[in-house]
């Protein structure tokens, strides 16, 4: 089942259900954000919760797209309370990545780089027996709603950038209750949009490389995210694919399990706030920006897998470079 957000004819929102090759409107509800809060009032589960209203018509899921009518799946009205975040070094990639990394295991573990050494903590102990807690893995910050951006709008590069890349990955999408108690929505394909070039200059660059703007859908996946996850991510540029790499996700592609790196997300109290908005980015081993791919303003980033619905695609807008400095005001 897939849940997704349109801009309606009124102007409003409504929201649209697929379970199978046709979506259609729910009825009595104007928001994923309002079905999720009603599944978790009721304690039904969100499908339960959509089965509960009726359905209306069918729409067109790539037509409003092609319209720019298509939101993010899940929003908040104050964009503070959604948060995107994300960890890294948590696949593991194609068997010839894989093999290397395993000889590498084999390696002086004083000549690996910090980024190794993280990624071998994962393989060892990033699976832990259920209710156990694993290794934690790298984590990053990206921002708040101000930098969700729907499907079909600019990922904008600002003009400080070094570089904007594509992260094809897989998010969770979670609702904190008013309890404290994260519910996990269902999964989103994600573009976890990235200044790759900066990050290589040096590994502490990361915190800034990662505070850019991502996007999400354009449909959530309701139920238990699939084990085996075989997408593809592409650059269209004036039309033409320029670059095109299959992506694995799932945690049998993974060296953390989804449990253990969401344990590591809510187990800090300020993530778990009521009413908090959640997308959390589990990683990537597919990058263009390793296939030595430079991004050029307007290029149109393409990410899809079956499971997911119709596929993510954002162009790529740079910001004309400019010389001055933020400035701050004494008051």
């Amino acid at each position: 089942m897939l849940i997704s957000q349109f801009k309606n004819d009124a102007g409003g929102v409504s929201v649209a259900v697929r379970n199978g090759t046709e979506a259609m409107v729910v009825n009595g509800v104007s928001s994923t954000l309002e079905l999720a809060q009603r599944a978790i009032k009721d304690a039904t589960g969100i499908v339960q919760c959509l089965r509960n209203h009726s359905l209306g018509p069918a729409i067109d899921i790539e037509a409003l797209l092609s319209e720019g009518r298509m939101l993010l799946p899940i929003s908040h009205p104050d964009p503070a309370h959604m948060h995107l975040t994300g960890t890294g070094l948590t696949h593991l990639g194609s068997a010839s990545t894989r093999d290397s990394m395993h000889a590498a295991n084999k390696a002086d573990q004083s000549t690996l780089t910090d980024s190794m050494k993280m990624f071998n903590m994962g393989l060892e102990n990033g699976k832990p027996e259920p209710g156990k807690a694993g290794v934690q893995p790298e984590w990053f910050y990206k921002g708040n709603g101000v930098f969700a951006v729907a499907p079909g709008q600019p990922l904008v590069s600002p003009s400080f950038a070094d570089d904007g890349g594509e992260e094809p990955e897989i998010a969770g999408i979670y609702l904190v209750g008013d309890d404290g108690t994260p519910f996990r929505v269902g999964f989103a394909l994600s573009n976890e949009f990235s200044d790759h070039v900066m990050e290589r200059v040096n590994y502490l660059y990361l915190a800034h490389s990662k505070l850019r703007p991502a996007s999400f859908g354009p449909e959530i996946l309701v139920g238990p995210l699939p084990e085996d996850i075989q997408g593809t991510s592409a650059i269209r540029r004036n039309g033409e694919i320029v670059w095109q790499k299959p992506f694995l996700s799932g945690e049998a592609n993974m060296s953390h399990t989804i449990a253990n790196l969401e344990h590591h997300h809510f187990k800090y109290d300020l993530f778990r706030q009521p009413g908090d908005i959640h997308v959390h980015m589990f990683g990537t081993a597919t990058l263009s920006f390793a296939d030595k791919i430079a991004v050029q303003d307007g290029d149109v980033f393409e990410i899809s897998a079956p499971q997911f619905g119709v596929p993510l695609r954002n162009p790529l807008a740079v910001t004309p470079a400019s010389s001055g400095t933020a400035t701050v005001k004494a008051l």
